[in-house]
């Protein structure tokens, strides 16, 4: 029977339970247009690139370099010439968060394009492009910057369902062997379920693959794609997914052991959301990878029971007493690990309130918490309202409470689908943290030379710090410095500051503010004796 026939039954009176379906149905539609945005966004974020986006150069330079947030892996490294000719970059150097790559050939003059697709520590892909010129700007030459929308929704869905498989259906096993002990309503559900994830998990891999390569699903079946997928930690999650829900399947095959796979595959539920994502990429690792385990796990055994309880009760209510009063007894304790887990996560993930309603991360957390709120007050409803006279053998109550679990499983498909939404948004705490990463340029002249970070390298509050060098890299005892920022193009005049040496070699710059983000001219005025002046600067980007 399947989960659709079972709400329409068990839920009454029908036409509101339509309306309810209906409404969480276009939830799940909304989610999914949330779930495509127009670019990819994921845990890593890139901070400074050398060319710099939009820089001029005099000369063709020999290697280009790439740092982000964190430590990446790059995918695919692609430099789209003048003529839109595109030539892949295979020699690349990772140095932390730094991926040097080598230009292969002398460029021509014109407008160049890099365009880059790395793999973050979350096991998500992120991809952009970098803009520059060698001798003169000419037509920007075509990249497809498309967002293939078949795949994103495939990847939504595919997530959707691998929830479906992880916890409807490992769930459901782990509820049939220890909560119901025997009984078989529901069995046939369970196995759908777990059966929809046993395809859903694999699927699921080969798109990543092709998320990762940015290639389209014609290209699925290529073998490149689906060893790209592995060697991302989703793969891990796949692997430990597949074996969970082979678990489960061979608890209802009724030989024995079957309790210690059930157990085992509610385990496996838990860490296979561990090993990738969001939130097991957070820091402290010691804290968020336990806390994902046990909320995926307390999911399983929640959601995992709702159906074959709801069947039992509706058909076979004297024998479904049992199984009713093991999971009211249990459900509590574990309805608080998973609550408890859950804040800690948003916790860490969002940080401030303002990113609830800020960013899509914190909207779709919204929306889940709304969700939550109505999961909560049906449980208690059921648990301290219901279950008593239920298991008394109250038949328009045991009608009541299998209604009432039908509602709850519809609730816990939108979240899914909510949480789903996730792989395709930066948490505020990713966002905080590349925000605070410095800018920086490199200023180079004949006379002298310095490396300039202005920290956090965003609109607002920030500090500069300088080091000041001969042309040939030598000591610059210099006098005075002077850090000039003008932006034109916003007509921004010269915001001069005289900096101080603090004794560590550097030169700095306090309570700077730099009102508007864009592209700045920074001019370092060096004071070299009473006699000489050096000038030298060059163009730094300053994020939103």
């Amino acid at each position: 029977m399947s989960a659709a026939f079972f709400l329409q039954k068990a839920c009454m009176p029908g036409k509101h339970v339509n309306r309810l379906a209906v409404g969480l149905l276009a939830m799940l539609v909304l989610l999914a247009v949330i779930a495509v945005p127009g670019a990819a966004f994921a845990h890593a974020a890139l901070i400074t690139t050398d060319p710099g986006d939009g820089a001029v150069l005099a000369q063709s330079p020999t290697q280009f370099s790439l740092t982000f947030s964190e430590p990446v892996s790059p995918l695919v490294l692609t430099l789209v010439q003048p003529d839109g000719t595109p030539l892949q970059l295979t020699a690349f150097r990772l140095s932390d968060r730094m991926v040097e790559i080598d230009n292969p050939q002398t460029l021509k003059s014109g407008t160049h394009v890099l365009s880059w697709r790395v793999i973050s520590a979350d096991g998500h892909p992120v991809g952009g492009a970098v803009l520059f010129s060698v001798g003169a700007p000419s037509a920007r030459p075509a990249v497809n910057e498309a967002v293939d929308w078949d795949l994103r929704s495939a990847i939504w869905i595919g997530k959707v369902f691998l929830y479906i498989g992880l916890f409807l259906g490992g769930g459901g096993a782990f509820a049939l062997a220890w909560l119901a002990q025997g009984g078989h309503s529901g069995q046939r559900f369970v196995i759908a379920a777990i059966l929809c994830g046993l395809v859903a998990t694999p699927l699921s891999l080969g798109l990543q693959g092709l998320d990762a390569l940015g290639a389209p699903l014609a290209r699925l079946a290529q073998p490149v794609v689906w060893q790209t997928a592995l060697d991302t930690s989703f793969g891990w999650t796949v692997l430990i997914a597949l074996v969970a829900l082979g678990l489960g399947l061979l608890s209802l095959a009724g030989r024995s052991g079957a309790k210690l796979f059930a157990l085992a595959g509610l385990t496996g539920a838990g860490a296979a959301l561990a090993a990738s994502g969001h939130a097991s990429a957070a820091e402290p690792q010691w804290l968020t990878r336990p806390m994902v385990f046990l909320h995926g796990a307390g999911i399983a055994f929640w959601a995992g029971a709702l159906v074959p309880l709801g069947l039992a009760v509706r058909r076979q209510p004297a024998k479904a007493g049992s199984f009713l009063r093991r999971f009211s007894r249990a459900i509590p304790f574990v309805a608080a690990v998973l609550a408890a887990a859950g804040i800690v996560l948003a916790v860490i993930q969002v940080q401030t309130p303002a990113a609830l309603v800020g960013t899509a991360y914190g909207q779709l957390l919204l929306v889940k918490l709304v969700l939550l709120v109505f999961l909560f007050t049906l449980a208690a409803v059921n648990r301290w309202k219901l279950t008593a006279p239920a298991e008394a053998g109250e038949t328009e109550v045991q009608r009541r409470l299998v209604r009432s679990i039908g509602i709850e499983t519809l609730i816990v498909l939108a979240i899914f689908g909510v949480a789903a939404g996730w792989r395709f948004t930066p948490p505020p705490r990713a966002l905080a943290i590349a925000a605070a990463q410095p800018a920086s340029v490199h200023i180079h002249a004949l006379k002298a030379m310095a490396d300039l970070s202005i920290t956090p390298g965003h609109a607002g509050p920030v500090a500069a710090s300088m080091v000041i060098m001969t042309g040939d890299f030598g000591p610059l005892d210099a006098r005075e410095v002077t850090l000039v920022l003008s932006k034109p193009d916003s007509g921004i005049g010269p915001i001069k500051r005289s900096a101080t040496k603090p004794g560590d070699g550097s030169w700095r710059v306090e309570g700077l503010i730099i009102p508007v983000p864009g592209r700045w001219m920074a001019r370092i005025d060096i004071l070299v004796s009473d006699f000489e002046m050096v000038k030298i600067q060059a163009p730094i980007d300053i994020r939103p």
